[in-house]
């Protein structure tokens, strides 16, 4: 099921649940009670309720976008060290260069197509790209090499394979939930007590309060769900998040999909 029909379907139940009991609890007010007036405590403490939720819900929300954000950085960086061995590779003969771009080649089918679901499915990943990186490393070190072009290129490549190592590490060691399960807890109760109180509030059935009523309901459930959905580090759509990969490695990513 689509993450957006998801969403569809818990805003309207939510907002349905609200409307429906402030409509209820409307039917069953007492004949003498006041309703154009509420107590101070009562706003008061819904006031405080609000802002401290806010708080809350604000200091997730930046939470796990950070997340995200270095998360996107470490496959970038990844991607880009990786392609600039395969592009540097070119000062070498024609059987080294096509061994070191086809090794190349293998780690990022297998990362796109092995490490990316895995991810997605809260798995940690494989230990096949490691030994993968491992033997284009090596395979680099031990080329000698054998003109002053080659000398120049040499470093350079190891550099760009310890930092897509680096990535990588950064990579498997961010691709669990940012919050913990107290915080979702907190989240999720937070935000029931917050809707639950409009009915402190002695809301009543006009066309006007029920309209508000309704979109403040919307507005904490798309919150929260945008939380869960940057919750996971590298998306929950599955490969999306290697869009550089994709893009700077286009046919192995195509024959990974396949």
């Amino acid at each position: 099921m689509s993450e957006w029909l998801v969403l569809a379907i818990a805003m309207v139940l939510v907002c349905a649940a609200v409307l429906v009991m402030t409509t209820i609890r409307h039917r069953r007010v007492a004949a003498d009670e006041d309703t154009s007036e509420t107590p101070d405590v009562i706003e008061y403490m819904t006031m405080m309720v609000g802002v401290v939720y806010a708080i809350v819900l604000g200091l997730a929300i930046a939470g796990v976008w950070e997340a995200r954000g270095a998360a996107e950085d470490s496959v970038r960086r990844e991607a880009q060290s990786l392609y600039e061995v395969s592009q540097r590779a070119d000062v070498y003969p024609a059987a080294v260069r096509d061994r070191i771009r086809g090794e190349v080649d293998a780690y990022v089918t297998h990362t796109v197509a092995v490490d990316w679901p895995r991810m997605a499915d809260g798995e940690a990943a494989s230990a096949e790209g490691a030994r993968l990186l491992g033997k284009l490393r090596t395979d680099v070190t031990h080329q000698t090499p054998a003109t002053e072009l080659q000398a120049q290129a040499y470093q350079p490549l190891l550099d760009h394979i310890a930092a897509a190592d680096d990535a990588r590490h950064s990579r498997t060691q961010s691709d669990d939930t940012t919050l913990p399960d107290v915080i979702w807890v907190g989240l999720v109760v937070g935000g029931v007590v917050t809707i639950g109180l409009i009915f402190t509030l002695q809301i009543r059935r006009s066309g006007r309060e029920l309209l508000l009523a309704g979109l403040f309901s919307a507005l904490i459930v798309f919150l929260l769900f945008m939380v869960w959905s940057f919750d996971a580090p590298f998306g929950r759509d599955g490969v999306d998040s290697a869009a550089p990969f994709q893009d700077l490695f286009p046919t192995t990513s195509v024959t990974a999909s396949r």
